[in-house]
């Protein structure tokens, strides 16, 4: 297959958690976004939620006048999401799955289920010039669905072989051997994607200790990745956080 180049995205919602917690100022996801386009991001990903727990509509606002590289944004596929962002206009919007009680995004986007929201939000952003990703399980069906919805990308769910990855010493071989068939499984659906004409991401859970398996698949070309990058900056600050991801995934890729 012809080579596809790899882009990073780099998701800077708890930069806005650490803001909220003291409902304060600072830090200001503007300006970490600008430290991560400095470092070699080649996008900003961010995550408006509808109890706004840590990024704000003015945070997308300004986020829209900064960011030189790429705007990636996250929302629930409801009326009140899409309005918004027809107003900020981002580069990509992609559709994600919402529950009020949950830590963080619990899973894809069941498209075949919810396909008449999805193909109502794909049809309003696209028609302002704006471009729809689906976040979904590696599911071959769910794909096709993506396709026949008219999305311009899906973002493989990366959750479960995030949480196979878990626990620090326990690749016995049996695990081992289960992590190996959660990553064939992504790069079938990958192909899959590709064959039914989708651009590919991945995303959730990924880490420096996990990435590398995933970044080897070349038919994904965009990496989606937040809380392990954030929770990196947190001690040795965002620049060198961002480059370190990018080392992992360019090395990691190199060798696929």
């Amino acid at each position: 297959m012809a080579t596809i180049m790899s882009r990073l995205n780099v998701n800077i919602d708890h930069i806005a958690t650490i803001r909220q917690a003291r409902r304060t100022n600072e830090p200001n996801p503007v300006s970490a976004a600008v430290i991560c386009e400095l470092a070699g991001a080649d996008g900003i990903t961010t995550h408006l939620r509808s109890d706004r727990r840590h990024i704000q509509d003015y945070d997308l606002i300004a986020l829209k006048q900064a960011v030189i590289t790429h705007l990636n944004v996250e929302m629930a596929a409801t009326d009140e999401m899409i309005e918004i962002a027809l107003s900020v206009k981002p580069d990509v919007v992609t559709l994600v799955p919402e529950s009020p009680q949950e830590v963080t995004t619990e899973g894809g986007l069941d498209v075949i289920t919810h396909r008449k929201a999805v193909k109502n939000a794909i049809a309003r952003l696209n028609d302002h010039g704006i471009f729809v990703s689906l976040f979904i399980d590696p599911d071959p069906r769910q794909i096709r669905e993506a396709s026949k919805l008219g999305a311009f990308q899906i973002e493989i769910c990366t959750g479960n072989y995030a949480q196979m990855n878990e626990t620090p010493g326990d690749l016995t071989v049996r695990k081992t051997k289960e992590i190996g068939k959660e990553v064939d499984r992504i790069r079938g659906v990958a192909r899959t994607a590709l064959r039914e004409g989708l651009k590919v991401a991945a995303g959730h859970g990924l880490t420096y200790r996990n990435v590398g398996p995933i970044a080897r698949i070349l038919e994904i070309e965009e990496y989606n990745i937040g809380h392990n990058i954030i929770a990196r900056a947190a001690l040795v600050g965002l620049d060198r956080a961002v480059r370190e991801m990018l080392e992992a995934i360019r090395f990691s890729r190199a060798l696929g």
